[in-house]
């Protein structure tokens, strides 16, 4: 009785360890900091903030020039004058300001462009350990994303069915 007991324990136990799905994780960010090719993209990106720096400092330089000009001639201006002056200035600076939001959106776009590569290399590489070390799913450790997830535990199709929605032919 005790061995019959025993044996449906261990059959029991044994098909609840391989049920279960291996779930691992990742720091990504770690992993893609120490890449060789980081390095790079990252000195290409601050080649082109410079050359964007460079720019809006020649900006700055030519309205500080404009603001100094003003105040040196503001007391010998005539009211109309001087509202004019200062209509422009604002413009200018609000210019700049704008300037400086494009830019730093530009640099930013530079960026993830030239880090893209780097993080799908990853992914590729992720994936494929994943699937020869047994992972169904690996979490990054640095936010609530997956870094890999094998599409066989995927529900989404299982759930329509129950919703009673169809799947499109052409799902992107």
């Amino acid at each position: 009785m005790k061995l019959k007991i025993a044996v449906t324990f261990l059959i029991i136990s044994t098909s609840f360890s391989i049920a279960q799905n291996k779930v691992g994780t990742i720091d990504s960010d770690y992993i893609v900091n120490l890449m060789p090719e980081t390095k790079v993209a990252m000195d290409t990106s601050q080649k082109y903030g410079s050359t964007l720096d460079s720019s809006f400092n020649i900006q700055v330089v030519d309205f500080k020039n404009r603001v100094d000009k003003y105040a040196m001639r503001e007391k010998e201006m005539g009211v109309l004058e001087k509202k004019t002056i200062q209509q422009e200035l604002a413009t200018l600076e609000k210019e700049l300001q704008k300037y400086q939001k494009n830019a730093n959106m530009l640099l930013k776009l530079r960026r993830d462009e030239l880090m893209r590569p780097l993080y799908k290399k990853l992914s590729d590489l992720i994936a494929v350990v994943s699937k020869e070390n047994g992972y169904s799913q690996v979490f990054t450790v640095t936010g609530n994303q997956f870094a890999y997830f094998d599409s066989n535990f995927d529900i989404t199709k299982l759930v329509m069915d129950k919703l009673g929605i169809s799947t499109p032919t052409d799902r992107q």
